[in-house]
């Protein structure tokens, strides 16, 4: 099935969804079991000797996460935390797991999100299926006093101190069904117990909220070279975006005044040379996301455009809060 073509449907008055409802409310009842599950101690939770903060979503596709990780991380060392990252490492494949990220790993190894974030932050990163082994490993070989689990919000084998959930603001959450006939992995009541929800996308006064800002383009064969992205205004590029929702991408270029053909492709994307052999030899530009992947095969006119969270100012603040809260009991 074209998964795009039944996403499409979770965001619109669909009779899909509809006739899906019924697998819907089986998948829903199933999910609501596990988690009381696992609070009231019928699956077992573990420990880590350290808080962990997760950030995730409920919702399939992207919301945003990635950057606001690494703007969470980016914060709690400028106060003097020593975080350090676990993820799932999905789209990477590694021998053997759990895999810690080094300067001149690969995402076909790491998965495009971990590689991104240790790039970033050059934070200790650790991917494993098994959160929990991840963050074992993690502590045995630096010494981190927080762990941030990058995604794991439904991953309740490992206890978590802070759950952070970031919300599209512009989708919501579609139909408000869970899959196959809408876009939710858990009931909106979920939003209920997390500490914290998120919204990307726009500025609220009464909830947190993030904006992604986006202002240079770093040249992909040579990373030392970065021109503002007003310096494709008079010219039609290429925008290329792997990402769980494109059109964020190609939205915030075309708000610069960018004239853009635009490029979607799926979610993890494992790009090839021969996904850039357009027939019109324009400037291409694709988020930093994509072009951890194309390292190898970058050209001269391969560019990648980084995009920095720009959050609430009081959520910094209540987040540290929490966590000494976590650390005195």
């Amino acid at each position: 099935m074209n998964t795009d073509w039944l996403t499409s449907r979770w965001y619109r008055p669909s009779l899909l969804s509809q006739l899906l409802r019924p697998l819907s409310w089986l998948y829903r009842g199933i999910t609501v079991l596990r988690y009381q599950a696992y609070r009231v101690g019928i699956f077992k939770q573990n420990v880590l000797p350290v808080p962990v903060i997760v950030v995730g979503n409920i919702t399939v596709g992207g919301t945003g996460k990635t950057p606001f990780v690494i703007w969470l991380t980016d914060y709690l060392q400028q106060r003097g935390w020593r975080p350090g990252i676990i993820s799932r490492g999905y789209g990477g494949h590694s021998e053997q797991y759990p895999y810690t990220v080094k300067p001149h790993s690969k995402a076909a190894i790491t998965g495009d999100e971990p590689l991104l974030i240790y790039q970033r932050t050059r934070c200790p990163v650790v991917v494993a299926p098994d959160r929990l082994a991840a963050g074992k490993q993690l502590l045995d070989e630096f010494s981190c006093d927080v762990i941030i689990a990058d995604d794991g919000m439904q991953h309740y084998r490992l206890q978590r101190d802070i759950e952070i959930v970031i919300v599209d603001a512009k989708r919501g959450l579609g139909n408000q069904a869970c899959l196959p006939a809408g876009p939710l992995r858990e009931s909106k009541k979920r939003l209920q117990s997390v500490d914290f929800v998120v919204y990307h996308g726009e500025q609220y006064e009464s909830r947190f909220s993030m904006q992604l800002r986006i202002q240079q383009a770093i040249q992909l064969a040579r990373p030392n070279h970065t021109i503002p992205l007003q310096s494709f205004s008079s010219a039609t590029v290429h925008a290329v975006a792997g990402i769980g929702h494109p059109q964020r991408f190609f939205q915030q270029l075309q708000q610069l005044g960018l004239t853009i053909i635009p490029h979607a492709f799926a979610d993890h994307h494992n790009y090839t040379a021969a996904d850039f052999q357009f027939s019109e030899a324009y400037p291409i530009l694709m988020t930093e996301k994509d072009a951890v992947k194309c390292q190898d095969f970058a050209t001269a006119d391969m560019w990648f455009v980084p995009a920095d969270a720009i959050v609430s100012p009081s959520l910094g603040p209540q987040i540290e809060q929490k966590l000494r809260e976590c650390l005195h009991g």
